[in-house]
């Protein structure tokens, strides 16, 4: 049975057939191979610690009768909790009026001494006299330091009733509620620094000599990527993990601490590579190959092997130079020899110096 197709439809085919074997020009995008430095790499996890994270703890006993709430921003210095202490502030009164009384006592003294030393150089006073005066001036001058110095330990401690921020940060935990009786050291809050940020990874130390402290890293975080400059490495691995300890700094990109990354690192020395974008690979059953757009704006497929990779970009090996305009939109359905029509200015071509 032979099957009768219309006149319409068939001219359709016809001229759809003519299109995919001639083919228009394919309207693709480019980007440029180029010579770039390249190192084999790995991927750890890291996390975005704060610089700055601390539990503030009570510095003097008492019961505490004010806590920052959850949230709140303070200063350097800023008051984030208070403790009531009453019988501390009783002892300061008791102490400042034993000052007064000693600085009393020391006036009368000194003036004694004078007028018992005025009467000795008209031999009206006994010398005896005067040495016991003197003595007791200057045992009333050390009994006054002392006064004084016990004063100034309990406005210490008065002044420890008031819990201040060591750091700049935001309060982010309450670990005691107002009412509760503290003691030294007893844990009032939790502060973090959302400004001074850096990620911490953990690496096999094999790869530790492939690192070094100043060198930029990349990393993703939540799909995005991101920067870091590497703060400090700990060359200090145990015997279960062989890790060592990567610190990074997060200089002007803001994220929530706690937040989880996935962190780039080089596993061998760097060298010269040529290098395309990812997306110009077309992985096809008869292998990998790359498109490169000719002088007659056509396109050339090229096939190529790769190697190391980096970011968005890869080592390709095969017959292509730097500065080759390769497709990297549009080469799905693209043929070797179509013509092309590029979209957008074609970048810069990249010298082998590059």
């Amino acid at each position: 049975m032979r099957l009768v197709l219309p006149l319409g439809l068939l001219l359709i085919l016809t001229t759809t057939g003519a299109l995919s074997q001639g083919g228009g020009p394919a309207t693709v995008r480019v980007d440029a191979a180029a010579r770039m430095p390249m190192a084999t790499t790995i991927l750890v996890p890291g996390t975005v610690v704060s610089r700055n994270d601390a539990a503030v703890a009570a510095e003097a006993d008492g019961r505490l009768i004010e806590v920052a709430d959850i949230g709140a921003h303070a200063g350097a210095g800023d008051i984030i909790a208070r403790i009531e202490n009453v019988q501390l502030r009783l002892r300061k009164a008791e102490q400042e009026a034993v000052v007064k009384r000693e600085e009393a006592r020391l006036q009368y003294l000194t003036r004694e001494q004078a007028r018992l030393a005025a009467l000795a150089e008209r031999n009206v006073a006994a010398k005896n006299q005067l040495d016991q005066i003197e003595s007791e001036r200057d045992v009333a001058r050390g009994d006054l330091e002392v006064a004084r110095s016990r004063l100034d330990q309990i406005n210490d401690q008065v002044y420890r009733l008031e819990m201040r921020a060591h750091f700049e940060g935001v309060v982010v935990e309450r670990l005691t509620q107002p009412g509760e009786r503290v003691t030294i050291g007893t844990p009032v809050v939790r502060m973090v620094d959302p400004d001074h940020l850096e990620v911490i990874s953990r690496a096999p130390l094999e790869y530790y000599r492939f690192l070094h402290i100043g060198d930029t890293v990349g990393m993703t975080a939540a799909g995005e990527p991101v920067e870091g400059v590497v703060r400090t490495l700990v060359a200090v691995g145990d015997e279960n993990t062989h890790l060592f300890e990567v610190r990074i700094d997060l200089v002007g990109q803001p994220m929530p601490v706690g937040q989880t990354v996935r962190v780039t690192l080089p596993a061998s020395e760097e060298k010269e590579v040529l290098s395309v974008p990812r997306d110009a690979l077309v992985l096809r059953p008869d292998g990998i190959s790359v498109f490169v757009i000719d002088e007659e704006e056509k396109a050339r497929r090229v096939a190529v092997s790769t190697g190391l990779a980096s970011g968005d970009r890869i080592e390709v090996k095969g017959p292509i130079n730097p500065g080759d305009r390769v497709v990297v939109r549009g080469n799905e359905r693209l043929r070797d020899g179509q013509q092309v029509a590029i979209q957008g200015a074609p970048p810069a071509t990249a010298s082998a110096d590059n």
